[in-house]
Protein backbone atom coordinates (compact mmCIF):
# COMPACT_ATOMS: atom_id res chain seq x y z
CA UNK A 1 0.00 0.00 0.00
CA UNK A 2 1.44 3.32 -0.82
CA UNK A 3 1.77 6.19 1.92
CA UNK A 4 -0.32 8.78 1.72
CA UNK A 5 1.45 11.97 1.79
CA UNK A 6 0.32 14.67 3.57
CA UNK A 7 0.50 17.83 1.86
CA UNK A 8 -0.04 20.69 4.09
CA UNK A 9 -3.14 22.63 4.06
CA UNK A 10 -3.10 25.44 1.67
CA UNK A 11 -4.74 28.47 3.51
CA UNK A 12 -6.64 30.22 1.52
CA UNK A 13 -5.46 33.69 0.26
CA UNK A 14 -6.56 36.70 1.91
CA UNK A 15 -9.77 38.43 0.44
CA UNK A 16 -8.95 41.01 -1.42
CA UNK A 17 -10.20 44.41 -0.03
CA UNK A 18 -13.76 44.75 -0.59
CA UNK A 19 -14.81 47.99 -2.15
CA UNK A 20 -17.90 49.65 -0.59
CA UNK A 21 -20.80 51.05 -2.08
CA UNK A 22 -20.90 54.39 -1.48
CA UNK A 23 -23.94 54.54 1.05
CA UNK A 24 -27.12 55.89 -0.62
CA UNK A 25 -28.39 58.92 1.19
CA UNK A 26 -31.40 58.18 3.12
CA UNK A 27 -34.07 60.62 3.61
CA UNK A 28 -33.80 62.16 6.93
CA UNK A 29 -36.94 61.13 9.09
CA UNK A 30 -37.96 63.68 11.51
CA UNK A 31 -38.04 61.98 15.51
CA UNK A 32 -41.80 63.62 16.00
CA UNK A 33 -43.93 64.93 13.67
CA UNK A 34 -46.61 67.50 14.91
CA UNK A 35 -50.34 66.59 13.14
CA UNK A 36 -53.66 68.83 14.63
CA UNK A 37 -51.88 69.28 17.91
CA UNK A 38 -50.50 65.52 18.55
CA UNK A 39 -47.54 64.54 18.33
CA UNK A 40 -46.42 61.31 16.44
CA UNK A 41 -43.13 59.55 16.54
CA UNK A 42 -41.44 59.82 13.16
CA UNK A 43 -40.72 56.30 12.71
CA UNK A 44 -43.97 54.96 12.77
CA UNK A 45 -46.18 54.20 10.02
CA UNK A 46 -48.63 56.45 8.67
CA UNK A 47 -51.15 54.18 8.91
CA UNK A 48 -50.88 53.59 12.74
CA UNK A 49 -49.69 57.40 13.08
CA UNK A 50 -52.98 58.63 12.23
CA UNK A 51 -54.75 56.60 15.13
CA UNK A 52 -52.53 58.47 17.70
CA UNK A 53 -54.92 61.40 16.84
CA UNK A 54 -58.01 61.11 19.37
CA UNK A 55 -61.10 60.68 16.86
CA UNK A 56 -59.60 59.00 14.23
CA UNK A 57 -60.09 55.50 14.02
CA UNK A 58 -58.59 52.20 12.06
CA UNK A 59 -61.17 52.83 8.89
CA UNK A 60 -60.28 56.61 8.92
CA UNK A 61 -57.00 56.37 9.12
CA UNK A 62 -57.22 53.92 6.68
CA UNK A 63 -59.61 56.06 3.66
CA UNK A 64 -57.52 59.06 4.43
CA UNK A 65 -54.03 56.98 2.96
CA UNK A 66 -56.71 55.77 0.69
CA UNK A 67 -57.96 59.15 -0.40
CA UNK A 68 -54.41 60.24 -1.02
CA UNK A 69 -52.61 57.95 -2.46
CA UNK A 70 -50.09 57.23 0.43
CA UNK A 71 -48.66 54.15 0.83
CA UNK A 72 -50.20 52.78 4.57
CA UNK A 73 -46.21 51.27 5.27
CA UNK A 74 -44.74 54.77 4.51
CA UNK A 75 -43.24 56.26 7.57
CA UNK A 76 -44.67 59.33 9.23
CA UNK A 77 -40.65 61.36 9.71
CA UNK A 78 -40.60 61.01 5.69
CA UNK A 79 -43.22 62.83 4.87
CA UNK A 80 -42.56 66.54 3.65
CA UNK A 81 -44.81 69.57 5.42
CA UNK A 82 -46.88 70.07 2.51
CA UNK A 83 -47.88 66.00 2.82
CA UNK A 84 -48.59 66.60 6.49
CA UNK A 85 -50.80 70.08 5.25
CA UNK A 86 -52.90 67.89 2.88
CA UNK A 87 -53.57 65.60 5.96
CA UNK A 88 -54.45 68.02 8.30
CA UNK A 89 -56.44 69.56 5.67
CA UNK A 90 -58.34 66.77 5.00
CA UNK A 91 -58.96 66.35 8.51
CA UNK A 92 -60.17 69.61 9.51
CA UNK A 93 -62.95 69.78 6.22
CA UNK A 94 -63.58 65.77 6.06
CA UNK A 95 -67.11 67.27 4.68
CA UNK A 96 -65.75 68.04 1.30
CA UNK A 97 -64.49 64.33 0.53
CA UNK A 98 -66.76 61.55 -0.61
CA UNK A 99 -66.11 59.90 3.17
CA UNK A 100 -69.09 57.01 3.70
CA UNK A 101 -71.39 58.61 7.19
CA UNK A 102 -70.79 55.30 8.91
CA UNK A 103 -66.81 55.91 9.09
CA UNK A 104 -67.71 59.36 10.81
CA UNK A 105 -67.88 60.21 14.32
CA UNK A 106 -70.67 62.31 14.25
CA UNK A 107 -72.72 60.79 11.29
CA UNK A 108 -75.97 63.04 11.87
CA UNK A 109 -76.05 66.16 13.83
CA UNK A 110 -79.01 67.78 15.15
CA UNK A 111 -79.09 69.98 12.11
CA UNK A 112 -79.09 67.36 10.05
CA UNK A 113 -74.90 67.40 8.97
CA UNK A 114 -72.29 64.78 8.97
CA UNK A 115 -69.59 65.87 10.88
CA UNK A 116 -66.25 64.86 12.49
CA UNK A 117 -64.64 65.98 15.23
CA UNK A 118 -60.89 65.45 16.17
CA UNK A 119 -58.86 66.22 18.66
CA UNK A 120 -59.85 69.07 21.47
CA UNK A 121 -63.29 69.91 19.61
CA UNK A 122 -64.33 66.24 20.09
CA UNK A 123 -63.59 66.30 23.84
CA UNK A 124 -65.30 69.79 24.16
CA UNK A 125 -68.29 68.36 22.12
CA UNK A 126 -68.63 64.89 24.22
CA UNK A 127 -68.89 66.80 27.36
CA UNK A 128 -71.21 69.27 25.85
CA UNK A 129 -73.30 66.08 25.04
CA UNK A 130 -73.64 64.95 28.89
CA UNK A 131 -74.71 68.44 30.08
CA UNK A 132 -76.95 68.43 28.01
CA UNK A 133 -78.41 64.69 28.69
CA UNK A 134 -78.57 66.05 32.09
CA UNK A 135 -80.69 69.05 31.74
CA UNK A 136 -83.05 67.40 30.17
CA UNK A 137 -83.17 64.82 32.51
CA UNK A 138 -82.96 61.94 30.27
CA UNK A 139 -82.21 58.22 31.01
CA UNK A 140 -78.70 58.63 30.11
CA UNK A 141 -78.09 62.13 31.64
CA UNK A 142 -79.25 60.70 35.25
CA UNK A 143 -76.89 57.79 35.16
CA UNK A 144 -74.26 60.20 34.37
CA UNK A 145 -75.11 62.40 37.12
CA UNK A 146 -75.32 58.96 39.47
CA UNK A 147 -71.64 57.62 37.90
CA UNK A 148 -73.53 54.11 37.01
CA UNK A 149 -73.03 52.42 33.90
CA UNK A 150 -74.48 54.52 30.97
CA UNK A 151 -75.04 51.02 28.52
CA UNK A 152 -77.01 48.78 30.36
CA UNK A 153 -74.21 46.67 31.85
CA UNK A 154 -75.01 44.68 35.37
CA UNK A 155 -74.41 46.52 38.41
CA UNK A 156 -74.69 43.58 41.18
CA UNK A 157 -71.28 42.51 41.43
CA UNK A 158 -69.00 45.68 38.81
CA UNK A 159 -69.40 49.69 39.16
CA UNK A 160 -68.25 49.22 43.29
CA UNK A 161 -65.02 50.98 43.37
CA UNK A 162 -64.91 54.45 45.06
CA UNK A 163 -68.15 54.15 47.67
CA UNK A 164 -68.57 52.78 50.95
CA UNK A 165 -69.89 49.30 50.95
CA UNK A 166 -71.07 47.14 54.00
CA UNK A 167 -70.00 47.94 57.68
CA UNK A 168 -66.85 49.88 57.89
CA UNK A 169 -64.84 49.03 61.11
CA UNK A 170 -63.79 51.93 62.95
CA UNK A 171 -59.84 51.93 63.42
CA UNK A 172 -58.50 51.52 66.67
CA UNK A 173 -55.80 54.60 67.59
CA UNK A 174 -52.55 53.05 68.97
CA UNK A 175 -52.34 54.90 72.37
CA UNK A 176 -48.65 55.32 73.39
CA UNK A 177 -48.00 53.52 76.91
CA UNK A 178 -46.07 54.69 79.52
CA UNK A 179 -43.12 53.25 81.01
CA UNK A 180 -43.92 51.46 84.21
CA UNK A 181 -40.78 52.04 86.48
Amino acid sequence: MPEQTQTPETKPEAPQEIKQKPKEEKQKIREIVRILNTDIPGNAKIYYGLTRIKGISWNLSNTICYILKLDKNQKVGTFTDAEIKKIEDILKNIANYDIPSFILNKPKTQEGKHQHLVGTDLELQLKADIRDMREIQSYRGIRHALGLPVRGQRTKAHFRHGRTLGVVKKKTKQKVGTKKG
